[in-house]
């Protein structure tokens, strides 16, 4: 039997080219079509960061590299399940251009947000607010307090910052005003270089003045110029913005969880807490008393697998690293011990240095035990020395009431907030171990960090020996009489 096969007219060939033609199209596309930011990141396996090195952002610590955008970026990667790594540029006017150019997946480095900014790059959301100010060493005379001021002083701005295009715009206004952009210097070289008085002034943002003034206490803002703006980080703007939609979605997260507060409190929570006396104090005594008691820190800081310097400083905001130091209330030694602590731990001489040194390292590490295994650290270091403060009992029962007003007992910021109302009788009238003095820790934990940071800056990379040339530099500024 013989097939009919129907023939084509002319226009339904055409036709089923035409469709052929735009099926092959499509699929070229489909196939063809480049990855999303996202999806790139997430094939090459690593997350690539552009940042700048400060106290604020990114730098070495005694664990290895930290920093509030550090640790920030590392969380990003590891919910992106990719590894993170870290690029920084010779110079700061280079990291926006890297971002832009793709180089960087993001820039996190304390950018602020600017019009003009938005017109080259797409911006996350905001975490954080800080304004501009004019920064002088105190005790010159060469304190500003307004643009006018400004002529004749040596002023310099990182090239490329908001703070270069700040002064630029005044200009208008102000023809006369001059200042340097230095290229090979980021804020922090510039800060000390006013700390030396090899400079009279600099610009630099709110929360890198104060980061930086626990290292260089006479440093001071003469005035603001700017209103409070925004930081954020920096995506490109060229392609899709898959990658910072997946941004959005992890601020939204962690702002959600308490996990951002968190991380403010830990970088930046305690860096007000020492005044000027009090940070030049600890200084005199790094040069004077330190170096007496140093190898005995060290000693017994290994043999308890602790940090010395957290070991020095808890003997410092207990005694000053004085031996024979005694209390009202009959606590003495460079560790402060109680009588009936002593005597738990089988000290005899609680003025011995040595013997109270070993004491308070095993008491302080065996309140560390006592905390729960599951929180992490810093915060399980922290809730133990507030435990080795005020006592076990009072820590738990601050515990409580912070899980009880739906705050959550195993971090640090919220128990903080909650301990003082161990002094308040509606309080403690409910708790198992009654009044305390619950001010008193949160003021100790809150120095002792302070003073562990100003150890770690000032210790040498290799053996850990304060540097005696940074603590004699420091001693040269102080005023005649501290």
């Amino acid at each position: 039997m013989k097939l009919y096969r129907r023939q084509l007219t002319t226009t339904q060939r055409l036709e089923v080219v035409a469709f052929l033609v735009l099926l092959a199209v499509t699929l070229l596309f489909v196939f063809n079509r480049p990855a999303s930011h996202l999806d790139q990141v997430l094939q090459r396996g690593e997350l690539v960061v552009a940042m700048r090195v400060s106290p604020t952002t990114y730098f070495a610590g005694p664990d290895g590299p930290t920093g509030f955008e550090y640790e920030l970026a590392r969380a990003f990667a590891e919910r992106l399940g990719v590894q993170l790594r870290v690029v920084v540029p010779t110079r700061f006017d280079d990291l926006l251009s890297m971002v832009e150019r793709g180089r960087a997946d993001l820039g996190a480095a304390g950018i602020t947000v600017t019009e003009a900014r938005k017109e080259h790059l797409r911006f996350g959301p905001p975490y954080k607010q800080v304004t501009e100010q004019v920064v002088y060493r105190m005790g010159s005379e060469n304190r500003p307090r307004s643009l006018e001021e400004l002529n004749g002083l040596s002023l310099a701005v990182v090239a490329g910052s908001t703070h270069a295009k700040r002064l630029a715009d005044f200009r208008a206004d102000h023809p006369d005003l001059e200042w340097v952009e230095a290229r090979n210097a980021d804020t922090g070289a510039l800060l000390r270089k006013v700390w030396h008085g090899e400079l009279d002034l600099t610009v630099v943002d709110s929360v890198e003045l104060a980061s930086q003034q626990r290292f260089y206490p006479e440093l001071r803002a003469a005035f603001d110029i700017s209103e409070p703006a925004d930081l954020a980080w920096a995506f490109p703007r060229r392609g899709d913005a898959s990658l910072l939609d997946e941004a959005r979605a992890f601020f939204e997260e962690i702002q959600g969880a308490g996990w951002m507060a968190q991380l403010k409190e830990r970088h930046f929570g305690h860096v007000d807490v020492l005044d000027y006396v009090g940070t030049v104090t600890f200084v005199q005594q790094v040069r004077d008393r330190l170096p007496e008691y140093l190898p005995l820190f060290k000693e017994v800081a290994r043999i308890h697998g602790m940090d010395w310097r957290l070991l020095a400083a808890i003997s410092y905001q207990e005694s000053h690293w004085n031996p024979r130091a005694v209390s009202p209330t009959g606590v003495r030694g460079m560790m402060m011990l109680t009588q009936n602590t002593a005597a738990q731990l089988g000290i005899e001489n609680r003025i011995d240095a040595r013997q109270s040194v070993m004491g308070g390292a095993e008491y302080f590490m065996s309140m560390h035990a006592r905390i729960p295994d599951r929180i992490p650290e810093p915060d399980r270091t922290w809730l133990a020395l507030a435990a080795y403060n005020v006592g076990f009992g009072h820590l738990e029962d601050a515990r409580r009431i912070t899980q009880g007003q739906g705050g959550d007992p195993d971090r640090w910021m919220d128990v903080m907030e909650h301990l003082p109302l161990l002094a308040d009788e509606r309080w403690h009238r409910h708790t198992r171990f009654g009044y305390a003095r619950g001010w008193e820790p949160v003021r100790y934990v809150q120095n002792i960090r302070s003073y562990y940071d100003l150890l770690v800056w000032m210790s040498d990379g290799d053996d850990g020996r304060p540097r005696v040339q940074l603590v004699n530099r420091l001693l040269r500024v102080l005023p005649p009489g501290l």
